[in-house]
């Protein structure tokens, strides 16, 4: 898998929030970064690099592009979600790979990424989220049962 920096909304983030909505670290300028693909499928990878514990909480990834590098929670533009993930399934390794929509959605100059904690805090947890023409796709079986 191929990752350009300029690609890569979170390296490392903490996932260990009180409920509530919180965008990663970096936003893509797509001013900058334009023609992201060029009729090529681009692909959004959010990887669990730290288990998330907490009190039964969820957590929701949503890509949304605004006007400005603070991509606002309700008023910027909706392009994916993954639901409530409930914190068993968020655990070291878990990844979430999703197909960037290439028409319809019209993208804001700003693209970012917000993790949404659900109603309980999270005590540990964090993750890392890109985009990527080539997303990691093999994974090793035990013998004979593939």
């Amino acid at each position: 898998m191929i990752l350009d920096s300029r690609l890569e909304f979170a390296d490392g983030e903490d996932l260990s929030q009180s409920a509530g909505t919180f965008l990663a670290t970096n936003q893509i300028d797509m001013d900058s970064v334009r023609d992201v693909g060029q009729g090529r499928q681009v692909y959004l990878v959010i990887q669990i690099d730290t288990a998330v514990s907490g009190s039964s909480s969820t957590v929701n990834f949503r890509l949304r592009s605004d006007s400005t590098a603070a991509v606002h929670a309700t008023t910027s533009t909706a392009h994916l979600e993954t639901g409530a993930i409930a914190e068993a399934v968020l655990i070291v390794g878990h990844q979430i790979t999703l197909a960037l929509p290439n028409e319809g959605n019209a993208y804001e100059q700003f693209l970012g990424l917000q993790a949404i904690v659900g109603t309980a805090t999270t005590t540990a947890g964090t993750y890392s989220a890109f985009l990527t023409f080539d997303p990691q796709g093999w994974k090793a079986y035990p013998d004979a049962t593939n």
